[in-house]
């Protein structure tokens, strides 16, 4: 409501209050409504003076300040030349948006405190289990199974040095992901082949994938140069990754098939295994530090739980999508996109 309009509304109602106690005793009404007029003009005078200096600035006052602290200035700028026609109900929608808005913040809040607990648990684990592994073979070997049976101390350095490497592998992608997430990695965007690299990839992950009975496939129709514009060795970990969690996660016999399939500006590249596949409730959490969907079984398997975050952290950075798609017992398609180079 208007600061005027609820000036004369209050002078109105006073006035009208005294014009009729003057006709009460004076039956009057000539002398009643000059009484009204009079009582209006002084009424009106006197609200507007209290309420512009008591109530109307202040409020005037608070509203510029909670628009001005919305909009991100500074306390000392936060009091600036705006103004507001209606201070009261701007004031009014202001502070309900901004308790709406807090009430956000304060949910997020809780959300990333939850996350960092689950954080610090996960990664605690992750680095206890070798070390205490580590530090059981080498006080064994300590206490003399070097000199009583060289062989088989042998075998607690070749376990102790497998998770001294699990170690390493933890913390270079705990340094990988750091960087990705503040931004201290530039890109090296260029054009390059990625059918090229795709085929690089599935070489490199030849002997790994044949150890564990998996046929890595790539259909000859793929065989045309495709070119796209992207940091190369960062799309190369992308799909050293994902092919290798496929070839983790696949069954013996089974077959990893990476495909193309050209957009209208983009690429999509898909890794589809027909392994154990992920159940429904654990897809939204795939791409989340240290989330594992079979927590004992995979941490046998081995890795560092960080893969797929990198992989949606380097992807997102290039700002192109990643997704996956699976079915329990059937298997699991995981897709990133690639901005298409033009000739």
């Amino acid at each position: 409501m208007n600061f005027k309009l609820l000036v004369l509304i209050n002078a109105a109602a006073v006035g009208l209050s005294i014009a009729i106690v003057s006709f009460y005793y004076q039956h009057d009404l000539i002398a009643a409504l000059i009484t009204f007029g009079i009582s209006l003009v002084v009424s009106f005078i006197v609200f507007y003076f209290l309420f512009e200096k008591y109530i109307y600035r202040r409020i005037n006052t608070i509203y510029k300040l909670i628009h001005n602290l919305k909009l991100g200035k500074d306390l000392k700028d936060a009091l600036g030349e705006y103004v507001s026609d209606d201070p009261i109900t701007d004031a009014e929608r202001e502070v309900r948006d901004w308790a709406k808005e807090k009430k956000s913040e304060i949910d997020r809040l809780k959300n990333q405190e939850k996350f960092r607990r689950e954080f610090l648990s996960n990664i605690s684990h992750e680095f206890k289990t070798p070390l205490f592994a580590i530090q059981g073979y080498v006080e064994t070997l300590q206490d003399g199974l070097i000199d009583d049976d060289p062989e088989m101390a042998k075998g607690f350095l070749e376990k102790a040095s497998k998770n001294l490497d699990r170690l390493s592998y933890l913390i270079y992608d705990l340094d990988e992901i750091s960087k990705l997430e503040s931004g201290r990695i530039s890109l090296n965007i260029e054009k390059f082949d990625v059918v090229e690299l795709i085929k690089e990839t599935i070489e490199n992950l030849d002997d790994k994938a044949k150890s564990e009975k998996i046929r890595l496939m790539f259909k000859q129709k793929y065989q045309n140069v495709c070119f796209v514009k992207a940091d190369r060795k960062k799309i190369q970990q992308v799909l050293t990754n994902l092919i290798d969690n496929s070839i983790k996660y696949g069954v013996a016999g089974g077959d990893t098939d990476i495909r193309i399939f050209p957009l209208f500006e983009q690429i999509l590249i898909e890794v589809t295994d027909n392994g154990q596949g992920i159940e429904e409730k654990n897809l939204s959490r795939v791409f989340e530090r240290f989330f594992r969907t079979d927590k004992s079984r995979s941490r046998g398997i081995g890795g560092s739980g960080l893969g797929l975050a990198i992989v949606k952290h380097i992807i997102e950075a290039h700002q192109q999508n990643v997704n996956v798609r699976s079915t329990e017992g059937i298997g699991t398609t995981f897709g990133f996109t690639l901005e298409k180079a033009k000739n």
